[in-house]
């Protein structure tokens, strides 16, 4: 069992704590692990700019321009700017809703879901890259959590890009929103509770949330967050945390996710998504910081109500 580094000091967000039943905050320094971690992120996001710059400017400087103004001069490219910006905000602030925001616009736009999830994949590399070393710059990664969550993630995350690519992902979603919406419906009870009993050692069966929620991302469209962020916050884990760990795990899944669907898929938006990566970029910061800001109690809320939301809606469309 691992001896808890926690922060007992009367502080007001460890008597908000108490008050939920959810155990006092850790003491988290940046863990080497994580550090390298970090690195490996910034240094994978430094060759990816390079390898697309090259991609662009690679034959003719005359060829990139052109490429670029073209791409400025497609409303398409400022719509998935701005559905970018929104669903990172909402994504690194809460820990969900990116893959779900900007697939719905994406199919929207006539897109198959194949097409739209490795989109959309390509794109988060770059966005939960920079949310992921954000959360870590803030001290929202615990360690121990986030390598429980990494490779069962990958696991599921190519499985569900072999899946896919073959049948429609769309058919598992009526099954995953039923649970979502009883998830989010949980952890809206926990918020508006005087008092519940603390939950007592580690989370369990973490693995076999992260291989689920790896294989319903990237086969549905989204769905990383939802279930494991939900899943955890609503069994009594620390909501900063569970966020800030399961956005730096993401960036891990989604590179392996977007390197098969790259593979397997004939096509990308790229227009679209440049879009949504220079809209997710300007917004990622911003998020891990408020994710620290935000009380725990505003935390709960906020993601009961998210995922209740998208829960409704997506039950709507499906009987309607």
């Amino acid at each position: 069992m691992r001896i808890r580094n926690l922060d007992l000091s009367d502080n007001a967000i460890n008597k908000e704590h108490e008050a939920l039943g959810i155990p006092p905050v850790e003491k988290i320094a940046l863990h080497p692990v994580i550090r390298t971690a970090v690195w490996f992120a910034v240094l994978t996001l430094i060759g990816l700019v390079g390898l697309g710059v090259a991609q662009v400017f690679g034959s003719s400087w005359q060829e990139g321009v052109a490429t670029v103004k073209t791409t400025l001069d497609d409303p398409m490219f400022w719509s998935a700017l701005l559905v970018g910006l929104l669903a990172q905000i909402v994504d690194g602030a809460l820990g969900m809703a990116y893959g779900l925001t900007s697939t719905s616009f994406l199919l929207a736009t006539g897109a198959s879901p194949a097409l739209a999830s490795a989109s959309v994949h390509m794109a988060e590399v770059f966005t939960t890259g920079i949310s992921g070393v954000s959360h870590a710059k803030f001290g929202n990664v615990d360690r121990k959590l986030f390598l429980r969550l990494l490779i069962p993630g990958i696991i599921g995350g190519v499985l569900g890009a072999v899946l896919v690519t073959q049948i429609d992902g769309s058919t598992l979603k009526p099954f995953i929103t039923v649970y979502l919406l009883l998830m989010g419906i949980y952890v809206l009870s926990k918020a508006f509770r005087k008092h519940v009993a603390t939950r007592k050692g580690e989370p369990r069966h973490v693995g076999k949330l992260a291989l689920l929620g790896g294989f319903v991302d990237t086969s549905g469209g989204g769905g990383w967050g939802p279930v494991v962020t939900t899943t955890l916050v609503g069994t009594g884990q620390d909501p900063r945390t569970t966020i800030g760990s399961v956005n730096f795990a993401e960036f891990f899944l989604t590179l392996a996710s977007a390197a098969s669907l790259f593979i397997l898929v004939d096509e990308t938006i790229w227009h679209v998504v440049s879009g949504l990566i220079l809209g997710g970029l300007f917004a990622a910061p911003l998020a891990a910081y408020a994710c620290k800001m935000f009380s725990t109690r505003t935390l709960l809320i906020l993601v009961g109500l998210l995922i209740s939301g998208i829960s409704v809606f997506n039950l709507y469309k499906a009987v309607f």
